[in-house]
This record gives structure tokens, sequence and C-alpha cells, in this order.
């Protein structure tokens, strides 16, 4: 396969797959420091998260997940792979041995159950989560209480987005 001309640069010039969605770029979204609050959108007492993409055609969801305390934040399964990327701060589950660690990666496998914790030392947390399918929240027997999703996820972040005046098509931006 031959490649471009030397000292050539030039766009491609070809149509693109009829049907393709848009890109989507999220400028800033690790300047963790520099960010208007109300794109966090509150999921629990000092848990938020950011959405980056709300793929409701495919069933996924890509976004920043944001806690500032310490203890269990939840005991869920996943239907589907969970890619972890930690930028700040640590977290572990109960029933592994590892951690989850700034500047690492976590692949979590679909099917699997576990107890997320962020350490008492840790003030503030935060993970892009790629997340496809469902997280089933469950007991301690595994019986489950409640679910999250890309729609769910869509749903807390239309209603915070009116709330905090950004509008509720603010998170238009985000859906593919």
């Amino acid at each position: 396969m031959a490649g471009p001309k030397q000292g050539v640069v030039e766009p491609f010039r070809g149509d693109q797959p009829r049907g393709m969605v848009d890109d989507l770029v999220v400028p800033q979204v690790l300047d963790l420091e520099n960010t208007d609050e109300r794109l966090w959108v509150p999921q629990a007492e000092q848990v938020s998260f950011r959405p980056l993409l709300l793929s409701v055609t495919q069933g996924y969801f890509v976004n920043l997940l944001r806690v500032r305390r310490s203890g269990v934040l939840s005991r869920h399964r996943h239907a589907g792979p969970v890619h972890a990327f930690p930028l700040k701060g640590r977290w572990h589950y109960l029933e592994h041995d590892w951690v989850a660690d700034t500047n690492g990666y976590a692949f979590e496998p679909p099917g699997e159950t576990h107890t997320l914790v962020v350490p008492e030392d840790v003030d503030e947390m935060v993970t892009l989560f790629h997340v496809t399918g469902t997280y089933v929240y469950v007991d301690p027997e595994g019986n489950a209480v409640g679910y999250e999703d890309v729609f769910t996820k869509l749903e807390a972040a239309r209603n915070h987005y009116a709330e905090v005046g950004l509008g509720v098509e603010y998170v238009d931006q985000f859906v593919r």
C-alpha cells in the first residue's frame, strides 16, 4: 500500500460512511481543578459524575466519577465490560487484593460482582469509567436492589442540568 507523497499534507476528500455519528470532543476534561461545578451530576452524598459520552445506540457510557468521601460506595454486578482509569486518589474492591491507583488501569469483566471502597486517607477520588451495559446494585447475597445504565445516567444529567440553569438540552451534546 502506497503512503502519502513526501511533504504533501492534505485532508481526506472522500465521503464518510452514511449514517456515521458526529465526532465528540470535550475540551479540558482532565483539568480537574478548573471545572464548572455545574457539570458534575449528583449521584449520592459526596458522589457525582460528569458525562463524557452517552451512547444510547450501543448501550454504554463514558464518564468521570468523583467521590469526596471515604467508605463503601456501592456493591454491584456488571452486565458488560468496564474499563477504569483512576485520575486522582485510589479505590479498591473488598473482593480483590488489587488497588486502582492514580494513573493506573483496571478492567472489570462482565458478570463480576464487587464492593467499591474509597480508603479513609483519600479526600477525593476521580476515575474515568467506560461502562458497557448495566450496573445492578445488589445486597451482600446478590439480590438486586437497583440498577444504573446509559438511560438512567442520561435522565439524571437532564434533570440536573435543567436545575442548575444549563438547560435540559445541555446533555444532548454527549448523546450518540
